[in-house]
């Protein structure tokens, strides 16, 4: 009898598939810190003033010191004009152009009064190194800037920031607002500004 050769097993592997978990992914939240200077900052009132109303009266200090009043000047026309900062090029340029228009001022009872948030100091200063011969104001509180709407983002070289506004408002003999210039050109705003007081009525 032939002998019978053992049969070899065939073992089958058994591989596991082995599913992949998705991975959660831990999301961190992340807070801003908020500082309490932010939080306790009140928003920055604004008075809608528009042609027709009457200028808000205030009372500041010009740069010799001494207090001047809108009401002093009730009886003629005025220009209160606002600008960013004595002796920069711009309200360099712009005083400068209402002191050479002095004559023509007067002849139409054009008072000017400039305000910025300068100290008395540098009003001073201002004045005396380009020899103005008009009422410039000190408003470091902002408070009558801001009462005149003059005070808001500015954009300059893609930087925004918060700051005076250049503007111009006209006040007639009886103290109404007669024409606001909401954009003003630094070397034509004299022109502007008599151009318009000669033509109204």
């Amino acid at each position: 009898m032939a002998k019978k050769t053992p049969q070899k097993k065939t073992t089958k592997k058994v591989t596991k598939k082995v599913t992949k978990k998705p991975i959660k992914k831990t999301t961190k939240k992340v807070t801003k810190k908020v500082s309490k200077k932010m939080m306790t900052q009140p928003p920055i009132k604004k008075s809608s003033l528009s042609v027709g109303d009457v200028a808000p009266d205030f009372s500041l200090l010009n740069q010799d010191g001494s207090e001047v009043s809108l009401q002093d000047f009730k009886g003629k026309n005025v220009v209160v004009y606002f600008y960013p900062k004595a002796m920069t090029p711009g309200c360099t340029v712009q005083a400068c152009e209402i002191r050479n228009s002095e004559s023509k001022l007067k002849e139409h009872q054009i008072v000017v009064l400039g305000i910025s948030a300068d100290p008395v100091t540098s009003l001073k200063k201002f004045q005396e190194k380009e020899k103005l011969n008009f009422t410039l104001l000190s408003d470091p509180d902002k408070k009558i800037i801001k009462a005149y709407d003059s005070w808001g983002l500015k954009k300059f070289m893609g930087r925004e920031f918060e700051g005076i506004l250049r503007q111009s408002f006209l006040i007639n003999k009886e103290g109404k607002i007669v024409h606001i210039m909401n954009k003003v050109n630094t070397k034509t705003h004299h022109e502007e500004v008599l151009d318009f007081f000669k033509n109204l009525k």
